[in-house]
């Protein structure tokens, strides 16, 4: 009776966790990993895999150890993670002891874990020892061992980044002046279907945009260019058929792309508008 009363209490805890997002430090959860680990006699590492919402995908354990000691094995702990497209981990293991403050070979590990996660978009939210009757977490107490979430790390050869040669905000004032000018003279003149040149508009617009540091997407770019969206897109294929201008998915919304000028074209520009006003 007391077995089975035991796992009963166990499938509840367990159940609470899997109804919301799972918070490290949340009671409940610490009264789930004591009654189910902290009483083990050999040092066991278990791993809690969750989605970017820290919904639990899976809870494992990945490593038996010793009465003293078990392995943390990055390589198994990040594939595993991986397979599962988890967003986040929470480690956990216990100390048979019953003492339950971290070794510095604990609080290592744990940065090192962290380390590797960051750059590979798997965020260590918290490491926690148990006992029986006590836990500590390691992450909490070492606030500043926690690594910043690092963006995925860009590969650019920044001598085709024009934005960066010298003249470049010489050129975007110069191109801004342009592209005031055009508008100008059409609100003077009339008549704007007769000096309807959307290439050249589209490619200034770009080049401003992109010399202030701002995306364009696709349907910015066919707004810009004044013309029916039909018409506009075949424009921007042409645009990409002739090599002036890329698109690119957009990293977080793979639903949308970003028109840019290609490198070889945003030198030629900047050098023609560092030469003055059009």
């Amino acid at each position: 009776m007391m077995v089975a009363a035991r796992a009963a209490a166990l499938e509840a805890l367990c159940a609470d966790m899997t109804e919301a997002s799972v918070d490290p430090a949340n009671p409940r959860l610490l009264k789930y990993l004591k009654a189910s680990m902290g009483a083990l006699t050999c040092e066991t590492l278990r791993v809690l895999f969750l989605d970017a919402s820290h919904r639990l995908l899976a809870d494992e354990q990945l490593q038996h150890g010793s009465v003293r000691q078990v392995a943390f094995y990055p390589r198994t702990i990040f594939r595993r993670a991986i397979e599962l497209d988890a967003a986040a981990i929470i480690l956990i293991h216990n100390h048979p002891s019953g003492n339950p403050v971290p070794s510095q070979g604990d609080i290592e590990g744990t940065e090192q874990l962290a380390e590797i996660g960051a750059l590979i978009d798997v965020e260590v939210l918290e490491h926690i020892i148990v006992t029986a009757h006590d836990h500590r977490a390691i992450m909490a107490d070492r606030p500043s061992a926690r690594p910043k979430p690092s963006a995925k790390v860009i590969l650019r050869d920044e001598s085709s980044d024009w934005r960066s040669a010298p003249g470049a905000a010489r050129a975007l004032d110069s191109a801004q002046k342009a592209s005031r000018r055009r508008l100008l003279r059409r609100q003077l003149v009339g008549a704007p279907e007769l000096f309807g040149e959307p290439a050249w508009d589209v490619l200034i617009d770009l080049f401003i945009h992109e010399a202030q540091g701002k995306p364009v997407s696709t349907s910015s770019f066919c707004i810009a260019s004044g013309l029916p969206m039909s018409s506009a897109l075949r424009l921007l294929q042409r645009l990409c058929e002739t090599g002036l201008v890329t698109r690119e998915a957009d990293r977080l919304d793979g639903r949308r792309k970003f028109i840019r000028l290609a490198p070889p074209l945003g030198h030629r520009l900047m050098a023609y508008f560092t030469g003055g006003d059009e």
